[in-house]
């Protein structure tokens, strides 16, 4: 039997020519691989848009090997833009969100008719709450009654139960994108991008620093397969960053975001970030330093500023 490895942006990587029970399961679990019903193979969690893990795969393939299968491997290493893979993402969200929905609809539905079937079952017990006459010829169909409206009741508040996490569910994935396009988010991804860039940059240029105790650590620019690796993370890295930038670029021209510095903020204007308002009382490089209406202190990124008004000591909104 020949299974086919099989690594590209969109998809990530997985797996084909696998079926159930012919083997291949232990090794791929073993692994890190899960089975998809949506893609109906074995993948490699969060390997879509992203280098792919050969070290999982070259170890999967010659387990699988050993076992009697012959394995071919296919990798495509070119990444999709960076606006591409957004847009996908968020439509995958909002496919998943409109799911959840529906599933949360339907759990309702279930849990009004289960709510129907247990007033229907209380109805049928004797008016007033009468006690059970035991020895009574009606003694086993009171008790059956009972026995129906109390399982009527327990699935009626297991299907609102279940009605409410669906609708949680929902309404938690409805909201991932606006989260994901969050002002205060996209400006900390953008740092985030910055120090990446940088960090693989060192590596594949190489970098020299000097530790405490005037120790100087060299570290070798990256060669072979190594440097096309990291060659190819820094492309990737510099496109995301370049649609991050443009996004809140886009942002602080609606007036969705701010876009404070050093440039915009004095000594003793007045700063919101969260809650009250705070007075500046020092501008760093990248913050400033701030000392709230209770007298705590502290830094807040010019990212993180809401808003700002000049020249006010001591207001309040």
């Amino acid at each position: 039997m020949t299974l086919t490895i099989i690594h590209a942006a969109a998809e990530g990587t997985r797996i084909e020519g696998t079926s159930r029970g012919d083997g291949t399961a232990e090794a791929l679990k073993a692994n890190g691989w899960r089975w998809s019903r949506a893609l109906g193979s074995w993948y490699i969690p969060h390997s879509r848009d992203r280098e792919p893990k050969t070290a999982i795969i070259n170890r999967t393939a010659e387990q699988l090997t050993a076992a009697g299968f012959v394995v071919e491997i296919s990798i495509d290493y070119e990444r999709r833009a960076a606006a591409v893979v957004e847009a996908d993402l968020v439509d995958r969200r909002d496919d998943r969100a409109a799911a959840l929905s529906e599933r949360a609809a339907r759990r309702q539905q279930d849990a009004t008719e289960e709510a129907e079937r247990a007033a229907r079952a209380l109805r049928r017990l004797p008016e007033g709450g009468e006690p059970i006459k035991v020895g009574h010829h009606s003694e086993a169909g009171h008790r059956r009654a009972i026995a129906k409206a109390d399982a009527a009741i327990r699935r009626s508040i297991d299907a609102d139960a279940e009605a409410r996490r669906a609708q949680v569910r929902a309404d938690i994935a409805a909201a991932s994108n606006d989260a994901r396009y969050a002002p205060i988010t996209v400006a900390n991804r953008i740092e985030k991008l910055r120090a990446d860039l940088a960090g693989i940059r060192r590596r594949l240029d190489g970098s020299r620093r000097t530790l405490p105790g005037g120790y100087v650590e060299v570290t070798a620019a990256a060669t072979g397969a190594y440097a096309e690796r990291l060659k190819r993370e820094l492309a990737a890295t510099d496109d995301q960053l370049i649609y991050w930038q443009e996004v809140r670029a886009e942002q602080i021209a609606t007036g969705v975001a701010t876009d404070h510095s050093r440039d915009t903020i004095d000594i003793g204007d007045q700063i919101k970030y969260f809650g009250s308002w705070c007075t500046v009382t020092r501008t760093n490089p990248k913050s400033v330093t701030i000392v709230d209406a209770y007298g705590h202190r502290g830094t807040v990124p010019y990212t993180h500023i809401r808003e700002h008004r000049a020249g006010q000591s001591g207001a309040n909104s």
